[in-house]
């Protein structure tokens, strides 16, 4: 190279080094498992409101696996600049894109989209905000250790790899998991911020319901029965169903207690409402249609499903929410709203998330007697504590955002630039 090339180079390295600097990040998010639960809905708007805030620089597309129902439009309208992606469009999205993160979601449950783009790129990935068990998502048989294993081995390929409850972060370490980075990191459901307003008001006014004068309270049976919703087009599962039949009043013995002793002790109102299109029926025949006469009068039955920015504008405009899902609790903290959890067996270990965010005291395993036993007693002393209650929840809710934005700053880490 003579002399005036070499100098002419050399001065054009600034400006190619400005080039590379304004290269686009962008990255694909998995997640949008299915849209018959409001929860399931949740942990995408979640997760953008979250990358949204804290990698403002980055170009997000969205790999769904569902967003029907009236979901797509509802990100749209939320997220314009987020592009979602199908097809041929994810095959680009393979070649443009910098990194992959694994939503929020019960398990790894894009585990083989997760291993497609490893193979295909060799970028990096991470996962956000999961559970993990060794049974299956819908029952409590253990899953083949081949399985497992594939699993862990998927994970150990992580950049990073947040649990949303301590009891999974254990167990992945206790089967050998070997990601560099292994925290609690709450599910992306708390950062949702959708609502709509409008629809909420609407409702409420309709039902006689007045803002910080009532309870929302969701049941449900030990599994969902996914047979009963016909787009999901499902065998009935006889042995689910025996067992929900066999423990649907132990569950909801406690919840009806609770709303009696709600209604007796205090002025506020209850609000029946679903997480998932099963609900509503389960909360008409093992609630309202078994409630004292007398009790009836201030309970009020939602009886058709909704979509999770009028459930989350809804829940911002309650007293507090007590019930047997989880998701519903989590839009409720997230806003500073006062919330309930009660598990079982069936479930995963996602609601000990709780006891993670400083809520232990508002978590109850229904299988153990004595919990059981003190359900509707906690959950009028709720009622009976407004600023208490709700002091209590936004100290967890800061909690979650405290790890957040320090789990941001992990993804931020693992993008160019």
């Amino acid at each position: 190279m003579n002399r005036r090339h070499f100098i002419r180079s050399a001065a054009a390295l600034p400006f190619i080094s400005a080039i590379a600097a304004e290269k686009p990040k962008r990255l694909i998010l998995r997640s949008s498992w299915q849209t018959v639960n409001i929860g399931d809905i949740a942990h995408t708007p979640g997760v953008l409101t979250l990358l949204e805030k804290h990698l403002p620089d980055v170009e997000v597309r969205l790999w769904p696996s569902k967003v029907d129902n009236g979901v797509e439009d509802m990100l749209n309208a939320r997220f314009p600049k987020v592009k979602i992606i199908r097809g041929e469009e994810v095959k680009k999205a393979f070649e443009e894109c910098d990194f992959l993160l694994h939503g929020s979601g019960p398990s790894l449950v894009a585990q083989k989209d997760v291993k497609k783009w490893s193979e295909a790129t060799c970028k990096p990935y991470g996962v956000y905000g999961i559970t993990f068990a060794v049974t299956d998502s819908t029952s409590t048989q253990s899953a083949p250790d081949a399985a497992v294993a594939e699993t862990i081995r998927v994970l150990s390929g992580a950049k990073f790899v947040y649990f949303r409850d301590s009891v999974s972060l254990e167990l992945a370490k206790a089967k050998g998991c070997t990601s560099p980075l292994m925290e609690f990191g709450p599910d992306g459901t708390f950062a949702v911020d959708l609502k709509d307003d409008a629809k909420a008001e609407a409702f409420l006014k309709a039902n006689g319901l007045e803002a910080g004068k009532f309870l929302c309270c969701i049941p449900r049976l030990r599994y969902t029965p996914y047979w009963t919703i016909p787009e999901k087009k499902a065998a009935i599962d006889g042995v689910k169903h025996a067992r929900n039949e066999a423990m649907k009043e132990h569950d909801c013995k406690p919840l009806r207690d609770a709303i009696v002793k709600v209604i007796q002790q205090t002025d506020l109102k209850i609000l029946l409402c679903p997480e998932d299109k099963t609900q509503m029926a389960v909360s008409k025949e093992m609630l309202y249609d078994k409630l004292p006469e007398d009790i009836k009068p201030r309970v009020v039955w939602r009886e058709t499903y909704w979509l999770t920015d009028e459930a989350a504008s809804t829940y911002r405009r309650s007293a507090g929410l007590f019930g047997h899902e989880m998701h519903s609790p989590i839009l409720c903290i997230g806003s500073g709203i006062p919330a309930i959890v009660c598990r079982w067996a069936e479930q995963t270990s996602k609601g000990f998330m709780w006891r993670d965010i400083g809520l232990n005291e508002w978590l109850f395993d229904l299988d153990k007697e004595d919990e059981l036993a003190r359900v509707a007693d906690t959950v009028l002393a709720m009622a009976k504590d407004p600023a208490g209650s709700k002091a209590k929840a936004e100290k967890a809710r800061d909690v979650v955002m405290g790890k957040f934005a320090a789990s941001m700053a992990v993804v931020k880490s693992h993008l160019p630039g």
